[in-house]
């Protein structure tokens, strides 16, 4: 994770994402991760509940990825390692398909 204004990065491991998925609209699927990091890495100073935000289409695409700390938009911004396993694990099969489960036509 990067702070901005700050030179210090710290390269946060996923082990797992506990999603929590909501669709906005016709349009959109809000994703809440909350992740399990692995135990070898440390949580930048200031951030003291991490949660993932992820924007998708209905169609499963990535819009937007955003580090939230106790449920509300901080000052760090995910590295391209951290986007990279964010990425892959939205990508996956399973999430896509309940992607597509909760965008189906009711």
């Amino acid at each position: 994770m990067i702070q901005y204004g700050s030179d210090d990065i710290t390269e946060l491991k996923f082990v797992s994402f506990q999603p929590s998925l909501e669709r906005r609209d016709n349009q959109w699927v809000d994703i809440e991760l909350v992740p399990e990091l692995w135990k070898g890495t440390p949580v930048p100073d200031g951030i003291h509940e991490l949660t993932i935000y992820v924007i998708v289409t209905t169609g499963g695409q990535i819009a937007q990825i955003v580090p939230y700390d106790e449920g509300c938009d901080c000052e760090f911004q995910f590295t391209v390692s951290e986007k990279e396993q964010i990425t892959a694990y939205i990508l996956s099969e399973d999430i896509q398909a309940r992607i597509r489960n909760l965008s189906s036509p009711i």
